[in-house]
């Protein structure tokens, strides 16, 4: 416990303050588009707040929304009208509110506008992320090496299965490789797991079909991540600048090959083929934005992109609590004609509310063992 205090202490601003950065902006993002679709659905927002507890500071706009900045950076919340709290339960006054009220509170709306206020959380950071990577590529570059082997490391996977210096690697597993960046992302990901790789070889087309070895790699604080790997290189690497359109093109794709692949990394936790101490949480995020701001802007905006993805795809999650748990819950509502059994949502919410609050406290308790290891 005193690493962690010392830790903390002595990095405070290296770490806290790229972690806030961060944070911020993706839960700001998340929120925002809940409410951007809530008012143009007609509902009333009583209170938009960046942070969870006591009020630091905050106004009270046009709409009588009240924009707060609370003292616990972990999160956000929209209150709306008929809202028992910032979890969006609702409120018992829902059920004798005049037709009034009812035109303004978020659980009288058509259950398709429901869907849509729910759903727009999860999707205001997937955009946010591509508009953040777009906007990477353009200005600064997306890395691009031509997907050729160019160094064969002796005895490796890649040796032993039959690549050869000067393959022009076409596919991994089925996915249509374009740079030797999306090799390193497929054969991470697949540890231990035989793939099929396409390759031309002057002009030949050949399959050879490999396991990726289990490698464990060390980042700069110690911390520990099992990856694939199958021991080939390039010499050229680089960064092409994109045009527009193929800017967006590409962070589409980007945030459409990290959330497959956190969803395979995850079904791998579970299948117990990866360790469950990867699974980090608000200490670790703060590690890896200090990480990322230690090597420059342009890595910690790309950093924070990746973060906006991966919060717009945990709340997709159907875990009641989650936005997606709402989403689940009104969508069954949609195909049977008429809500679920308040019952029903009740036992839903408290076995939601038992899974979130095991995973934060899991994730925490991983990363305090592995700030005591530092």
């Amino acid at each position: 416990m005193e690493q962690i205090f010392f830790f903390l202490q002595h990095h405070a601003l290296e770490y806290v303050l790229p972690f806030l950065i961060v944070i911020s902006t993706v839960v700001f993002a998340h929120e925002y588009g809940h409410y951007w679709v809530a008012r143009r659905c007609g509902i009333k927002i009583e209170s938009f707040s960046l942070g969870f507890g006591p009020k630091l500071f905050g106004w009270t706009d046009k709409h009588g929304t009240v924009w707060q900045v609370a003292a616990l950076p972990l999160g956000g919340y929209v209150k709306m009208f008929g809202d028992a709290d910032a979890a969006s339960s609702p409120d018992e006054a829902v059920k004798t509110m005049t037709d009034a009220e009812k035109k303004v509170a978020f659980y009288h709306q058509p259950v398709n506008k429901r869907i849509a206020v729910v759903g727009a959380g999860p999707v205001a950071n997937y955009f946010f992320a591509i508009l953040v990577l777009a906007a990477l590529f353009m200005l600064r570059g997306q890395p691009f090496s031509p997907p050729i082997v160019e160094e064969l490391f002796p005895g490796s996977v890649a040796e032993q299965a039959g690549i050869r210096t000067g393959d022009k690697v076409m596919s991994i597993d089925g996915q249509k490789v374009e740079r030797f960046e999306d090799i390193k992302r497929i054969i991470r990901i697949n540890m231990g797991t035989p793939v099929p790789v396409v390759v031309d070889r002057e002009g030949v087309t050949q399959t050879i079909t490999l396991t990726p070895k289990v490698v464990v790699q060390e980042d700069r604080l110690g911390g520990k991540h099992p990856m694939g790997q199958i021991g080939i290189a390039t010499k050229q690497i680089d960064y092409q600048k994109r045009p527009p359109l193929k800017a967006i093109q590409q962070a589409v794709l980007e945030c459409w090959n990290m959330s497959a692949d956190t969803i395979k990394a995850l079904g791998q936790v579970f299948a117990g083929t990866r360790g469950s101490d990867e699974i980090g949480g608000p200490l670790r995020i703060a590690e890896m934005s200090g990480q990322a701001a230690q090597d420059g802007i342009w890595t910690l905006i790309y950093f924070t992109g990746i973060i906006s993805i991966n919060l717009g795809l945990i709340n997709l999650f159907p875990v009641p609590l989650l936005d997606g748990g709402h989403l689940l819950f009104f969508i069954c509502e949609k195909l049977r004609g008429k809500p679920l059994a308040e019952k029903t949502q009740e036992i839903g919410l408290r076995i939601g509310m038992t899974f979130v609050i095991f995973l934060m406290v899991f994730a925490t308790w991983n990363d305090i063992a592995h700030l005591a290891k530092l």
